[in-house]
């Protein structure tokens, strides 16, 4: 579950991002990531859909699973070749972008004085202006910000200026405030509407058993002749039921269980049946294990439209499916926030998680992108300080109060803890979450 903050604060009149990630590294996804992301669609014969969560602009995004990703839990996070990080990072840079774009596009429109449009947070690598605002690149390309002139202290423009946003009505503060999450919004619909009308959206059939793509060399697995492509259709007599939540872990159940003691697997190779004995081997802390990758036993094939009405049927089909996705885990968060709390990540995990994506397929790419957008989206309209939805809340509140405003250092206090948080937030996570890729766990 990714966590993002995104703040426009009517105290500061700066909207910035930044990326946090909430996720389970291993086995279920709601309300977290899945590593990794099994294949899934919101169309006919696919299962009931899992959940995908999704940088201060801030996500939270509930996980999914898709076409094409590994399908053993990894120990940790892994980055893979350079262009698929690259790949990852453009996709969370891009979505960061449009989400300052709608916050920018939405004052400029109305008229309203903004000074600054970065990308990236800390040293400016470029910059140049236009119109009045400074548009920059800046060191750390994990966030971005727009930057208003309401209480700069060295901005010339008189205080009571009808165009400074704070002078502005409700309305227009409203829409500015909410144009990032608008705009992050349509553009996970057009990801969406770009996959189906380019690649299709891939629908699963599932099929009894369950399938090994991978069988580790030397291991008990491939000692006891176990293949690549074998289809595990029974474990000890008892036979597996088609594709369901709890198929893998069946047979891993009764492997982990049973160390050095003959496990019977009845197995499908190029359309027969046999049995094979396997003795798992013992691991250190006493459970068995075989040594070979398992997922669930499906067939992908992919929906492509027939046309334009039928494109945008199936793209408001998937669209909200995966919005529901992301609600759901959200939901299931909080109600277990106990629990899921350290489960959390940051911008590390995401282009981690990203960069598996884009080596395995470009199915999970597109819903990688569209599901950050959502959750994005959804997080900033929690009326929390530091997101939208704070500086919603707070604008509301002044429209509640028949147009009179908090005390500005009362309002400055509130946004400032928030924004003082999500940085506190964001460091941790980026140190958790490095500790956790595997090449630095194999230095430590």
């Amino acid at each position: 579950m990714l966590i993002s903050f995104s703040s426009v604060s009517s105290s500061s009149f700066s909207s910035s991002s930044a990326t946090y990630f909430p996720s389970r590294l291993s086995t279920s996804r709601p309300p977290c990531l899945e590593f990794p992301l099994k294949p899934r669609t919101h169309f006919g014969k696919s299962p009931s859909p899992s959940v995908l969560y999704s940088t201060k602009t801030k996500l939270l995004c509930p996980s999914t699973n898709r076409i094409g990703f590994r399908p053993c839990a990894l120990p940790g996070l892994d980055f893979g070749n350079v262009e698929s990080v690259l790949e990852a990072a453009g996709v969370l840079t891009a979505i960061i972008v449009v989400h300052e774009t709608g916050h920018f596009l939405a004052a400029y429109l109305q008229g309203i004085r903004v000074s600054k449009f970065a990308v990236g947070f800390g040293p400016i690598l470029a910059k140049f202006n236009a119109n009045d605002v400074e548009y920059s690149l800046r060191a750390f390309p994990l966030g971005g910000f727009v930057g208003f002139p309401d209480n700069d202290p060295d901005s010339d423009i008189p205080e009571d200026d009808e165009n400074l946003l704070k002078n502005r009505p409700i309305l227009d503060r409203v829409i500015v405030i909410s144009a990032g999450v608008v705009a992050n919004i349509i553009f996970a619909y057009a990801i969406i509407f770009t996959q189906v009308v380019s690649v299709g959206l891939p629908v699963q059939e599932p099929f009894s058993g369950v399938l090994v793509p991978d069988v580790i060399p030397f291991s008990a697995a491939s000692r006891d002749g176990l293949l690549p492509g074998d289809v595990i259709l029974a474990v000890n007599g008892v036979e597996l039921p088609k594709t369901g939540p709890s198929v893998v872990s069946q047979v891993v159940d009764v492997i982990k269980k049973n160390p050095k003691r003959n496990v019977f697997l009845k197995v499908e190779r190029a359309k027969q049946d046999f049995e094979i004995r396997v003795v798992p081997d013992e691991s250190f802390d006493g459970t068995g294990k075989i040594g070979v990758q398992l997922s669930p036993n499906i067939k992908i094939t992919k929906l492509r439209p027939n046309n334009i009405f039928e494109a945008f049927n199936y793209t408001g089909k998937e669209f909200w499916g995966l919005t529901y996705n992301v609600l759901d885990s959200l939901k299931q968060t909080f109600m277990n926030f106990s629990q899921t709390a350290s489960k959390v990540s940051g911008p590390v995990a995401i282009i981690a998680v990203g960069a598996e994506v884009a080596r395995s397929t470009v199915d999970g790419l597109y819903e990688f992108a569209a599901l950050l957008n959502l959750n994005l989206a959804v997080i900033n309209l929690l009326p929390l300080p530091a997101l939208d939805g704070g500086s919603l809340a707070l604008v509301l509140l002044e429209a509640v109060r028949g147009g009179r405003k908090l005390p500005l250092e009362l309002e400055q206090r509130i946004m400032s803890s928030g924004i003082m948080f999500v940085l506190l937030l964001g460091l941790f996570l980026i140190v958790k979450d490095t500790l956790s890729l595997e090449f630095v766990k194999d230095l430590l």
